[in-house]
């Protein structure tokens, strides 16, 4: 019998994962000290190849991509099986079918999805940043929908092929399956109200915390401890040719690097989910 014990926290790129699983983590702690950010479990990271080669007792490198696809439902099962307690985990991948009766989250072991989404606008601009890319070159991306992580085979990655599609196609993968309970967080709310923000997705896992607990683990996640861990101790999750990346979280950083046309490519890209989403108004 199944557990309905995985959450996943689903996100396109730059948009708050990480810091929700920093507050998870103080929120789940004892500790008096804010938790370390690379001490966030590898295994909690849903496309990792070491936790893949693992379970499977394969090597993913003599793998297609495809091979591996239909092979992580199960990963993921085994995982959710060996585990007594909830289990959290990051997901880029948009929500997809590995095959005709087989999505690549499997319904079954699923408890709920947080997922986060952000501005398409600071998305870019974020982005951009974190992959040492210009924005302007970074439009094409979001507006990809063949766009994937890990896709080439010029050399092994540390984490497997993750499909993302565009920027409108990741979120509407996720907010509109119903297989699973989603609950949506818009990354502007966890900045502006984020102890609403927050407790409601902690209410909405089933989690049983006092208000507290919630505003103490808040406090240990904030922005300032993040980028101060990183700066003394980096932070493994970093792209190798990103500076930080805890940069700046602020909401409009976009106006100070986007020109009219930038903008507005993205705008009739996603106009349908950023009006939905209240990012624009018509």
């Amino acid at each position: 019998m199944y557990k309905k014990n995985i959450i996943w926290l689903a996100s396109y790129p730059k948009s708050g994962n990480t810091w929700f699983r920093v507050f998870l983590t103080n929120l789940l702690s004892d500790s008096d000290i804010p938790a370390n950010i690379n001490d966030l479990a590898e295994a909690t990271i849903s496309s990792s190849r070491k936790i893949f080669d693992e379970y499977t007792g394969l090597s993913s490198s003599d793998l297609t991509f495809e091979e591996i696809d239909r092979m992580r439902p199960d990963v993921y099962r085994m995982q959710s099986l060996e585990s007594d307690e909830l289990l959290f985990k990051k997901v880029h991948d948009k929500f997809y079918f590995v095959d005709d009766n087989q999505a690549l989250f499997p319904d079954e072991i699923s408890k709920a999805v947080i997922y986060f989404i952000r501005n398409p606008l600071d998305v870019l601009v974020s982005f951009a940043y974190h992959s040492a890319r210009p924005a302007k070159k970074m439009i094409s991306t979001l507006n990809n929908s063949n766009y994937a992580f890990c896709d080439k085979n010029d050399k092994l990655q540390n984490q497997l092929r993750q499909i993302l599609g565009s920027w409108s196609d990741h979120v509407k993968s996720w907010t509109e399956q119903t297989m699973i309970p989603v609950h949506t967080i818009r990354y502007e709310d966890m900045v502006n109200n984020t102890f609403d923000s927050f407790s409601k997705a902690v209410k909405f896992i089933g989690l049983e915390k006092t208000e507290a607990q919630i505003k103490d683990a808040i406090g240990k996640s904030d922005f300032s401890v993040l980028s101060a861990q990183e700066k003394e101790d980096g932070f493994k999750e970093k792209m190798i040719k990103s500076k930080s990346f805890f940069r700046k979280g602020k909401i409009g950083d976009w106006q100070n690097h986007l020109d009219e046309k930038m903008k507005n490519e993205i705008i009739e890209n996603h106009m349908e989910i950023m009006v939905k989403f209240g990012y624009y108004f018509k």
